[in-house]
């Protein structure tokens, strides 16, 4: 049994295909490292979170994809995957702010249950003009790696989030 906290949290599956991590990918929200599976709320991923890659080399490149699978609910997943944030052109040994941002940083904002967001990191063979999608919802991170023929993620991380106040039900002041 897997204790690889993508194939536990479904990431390998709903969005990857299995994969070999090659490369370093850290994330900071507000100075805090990100570590896979753990609990942010709204509120603390407002704004778009410092991400480096490591490495020795500024001539490679990489794309970052940025997910939700479980819009708008979980249960419902019915604009999976929802696209957050698109970053391409991004040097190694830098951080995401060095890259071409294609698609702005959207904060997550989950209305219904606990919500996945995935950072997917491939590394670019060439430098390449990608083009936003004129959508969202439904983004389908497979194919458009394969559109831009980026081959299999190089790393991979996630987070869950859900409503600010938490519990998912309404409360009834008396």
């Amino acid at each position: 049994m897997s204790r690889d906290p993508l194939v536990v949290g479904h990431v390998v599956g709903d969005v990857l295909d299995p994969f070999t991590r090659t490369a370093s990918l850290r994330i900071f929200y507000n100075g805090k490292e990100l570590t896979n599976g753990s609990e942010l709320k709204p509120s603390q991923v407002v704004s778009e979170p410092r991400i480096e890659i490591g490495g020795r080399d500024t001539r490679n490149l990489y794309t970052l994809v940025m997910v939700d699978p479980d819009s708008p609910s979980p249960s419902n997943p019915t604009k999976r995957e929802y696209l957050h944030w698109l970053v391409t052109d991004i040097p190694e040994t830098t951080n995401a702010s060095y890259g071409n941002e294609v698609v702005c940083y959207e904060s997550p904002k989950p209305t219904a249950g606990i919500h996945r967001f995935v950072y997917v990191l491939f590394r670019q063979t060439v430098r390449q003009t990608i083009y936003a999608p004129g959508w969202r919802p439904n983004f389908n991170t497979r194919d458009f790696a394969e559109l831009y023929k980026l081959g299999q993620p190089v790393a991979a991380a996630f987070f869950n989030c859900q409503r600010e106040n938490g519990c998912g039900g309404r409360r009834y002041v008396r």
